[in-house]
């Protein structure tokens, strides 16, 4: 592997680092970000910035109007967005839309291009991704799904209660998840203001990163025509696998950029404050946290890289994105942990944006599937190794 830039890729590294430092950083404490994400209005602005800089939905095609961005290239610039908890929303490159762009590209018909892909491109629609369910419905295990697709001559009526949908409240459409009458997973296309779907609540969590937070969405006699199943009948886990294994490695780019700001926070503060007639970092407690710190987000990056360079190979890189995802969740979640305990009660307060990377952060460790079910994985895959 060539770890060294291409011109192209240091271009674009240094564009998207200057962007997020004149255009997005400035917006971290303006009142429209809520514990639900940015307002919609917020996002608005946001992302009309992204489009200006011609930086916005850069992993889409350059046919769609993305910059046609290869993994490698994403890692690079996905990292650079990172470094503000807004810089992937200017880009429209958070999850979910990021996943979705990804998966309507390799799956769409034309005219669901049209209908949903295009807009979502263009950052003027949003959307969610209904899978997750209330016990004893599908979880980490996808098998277990329990939304029906019932066939009513044309159309498709689906019944069913999901949990967990990011970005829900607000988003334009959804892809959903149901089983049909042959109790094959398949996918569903269906705009979000139409009858039979119901948000219910708006969930408290513990990151607000993420515009419309998250949700529990029922699906109550929904119909749903013929022509707006996503790809064929039967195929939705196979579906689920395109879109998430890519996803799993784009949530690790975007928070290594963050967890590389709470270190550079942190280590600037360590400079700057005296304990002790000295500065923190002469302090071997303080400076060996900073220098673990250093380490941890060396190897997620060579992790992201890795895997990346894979993908581009045209490899699958299922299992070497559960290694990447969880090796680069706990080794950044705890980057952000040493950063608050180095910054003391400045860490654990809104005196620096760390205490909110360090919310945002753990939940890292959840989304996109849970550090055990990797390990689980992983380990079947050591098991049945000859």
């Amino acid at each position: 592997m060539d770890f060294s830039l291409t011109a192209r890729q240091q271009e674009l590294q240094e564009r998207t680092r200057a962007f997020i430092a004149r255009g997005v950083m400035p917006f971290e404490h303006d009142a429209r970000q809520t514990p639900h994400g940015p307002t919609e209005d917020l996002r608005n602005e946001l992302v009309a910035l992204g489009r200006r800089a011609g930086l916005l939905t850069p992993h889409a095609s350059v046919e769609l109007g993305g910059l046609g961005l290869s993994h490698q290239d994403k890692a690079i610039l996905f990292e650079e967005a990172g470094y503000s908890p807004l810089g992937p929303t200017a880009l429209n490159i958070h999850a979910p839309d990021e996943g979705n762009v990804h998966l309507l590209e390799l799956v769409a018909t034309p005219a669901q291009r049209e209908r949903w892909l295009r807009p979502l491109v263009a950052g003027t629609l949003r959307s969610c991704f209904c899978m997750t369910e209330p016990p004893p419905g599908a979880g980490s295990d996808p098998s277990m799904l329990r939304t029906t697709a019932r066939r009513d001559g044309g159309h498709y009526v689906i019944d069913g209660l999901k949990m967990y949908i990011t970005g829900a409240v607000g988003a334009g459409f959804a892809i959903i998840m149901a089983r049909t009458d042959d109790g094959a997973a398949t996918m569903f296309l269906a705009d979000m203001d139409q009858p039979g779907i119901v948000i219910e609540r708006q969930m408290e969590a513990l990151d607000s990163c993420f515009t419309g937070g998250h949700a529990v969405v029922r699906f109550d006699g929904l119909r749903v025509p013929a022509s707006d199943v996503l790809g064929e009948i039967g195929q939705g886990l196979r579906y689920a696998q395109v879109r998430l294994a890519p996803a799993r490695l784009t949530h690790c780019m975007r928070w290594l950029g963050q967890a590389r700001r709470a270190h550079d926070v942190a280590a600037a503060y360590a400079r700057q404050r005296h304990a002790f007639g000295q500065p923190l970092a002469a302090h071997e407690g303080v400076s060996f946290m900073l220098a673990d710190n250093e380490m941890d987000l060396h190897v997620a990056r060579l992790a992201i890289w890795h895997c990346a360079w894979l993908l581009d190979q045209g490899h699958k890189g299922r299992h070497e994105s559960s290694v990447a995802k969880v090796l680069c969740s706990e080794a950044l979640w705890r980057v952000a942990d040493r950063s608050v305990q180095v910054l003391g009660g400045s860490g654990v307060t809104d005196a620096s944006i760390v205490s909110r990377i360090y919310r945002d952060m753990r939940a890292f460790r959840i989304y996109d599937g849970p550090s055990e079910v990797h390990r689980w994985s992983i380990g079947n895959r050591i098991a049945r190794s000859t």
